[in-house]
């Protein structure tokens, strides 16, 4: 066999190595399809409550009373938010405006929590 048929039936049997890989994909993609569809569970559609009161009745809303005490948490709250990121700038309050803010919840379990703090201290 000279150089020429080697790599001839290289590529032959590359050709039919890669035809034969994604055959056997589409084989595994379809059963799995069929599987979903006879296995899957049906889920109904969600019945929409029927409302209780008729379109001429008003609506009656709960509300909270709003008190002077959240305002005051609020104020607390930006002035502690202001000193913070003064102190981490080095700079003085009077520059810094917080226009905005909001809780950021962590998903981060305790153990990586209580690290983080260690490496700060």
């Amino acid at each position: 066999m000279d150089f020429m048929e080697t790599i001839t039936s290289g590529g032959v049997v590359a050709v039919i190595g890669l035809v034969t890989v994604f055959a056997v994909l589409a084989i595994l993609w379809g059963i799995l399809e069929l599987m979903r569809v006879i296995f899957a569970p049906k889920t109904k559609a969600p019945e929409k409550p029927e409302p209780t009161q008729t379109a001429n009745e008003p609506i009656a809303v709960q509300t909270p009373a709003i008190t002077d005490v959240q305002n005051t948490d609020d104020e607390e709250l930006i002035a502690v938010l202001t000193a913070a990121v003064a102190a981490s700038l080095n700079t003085s309050t009077y520059r810094l405006q917080i226009k905005s803010y909001r809780q950021i919840n962590t998903n981060t379990p305790v153990w990586n929590a209580v690290s983080r703090r260690e490496n700060l201290q």
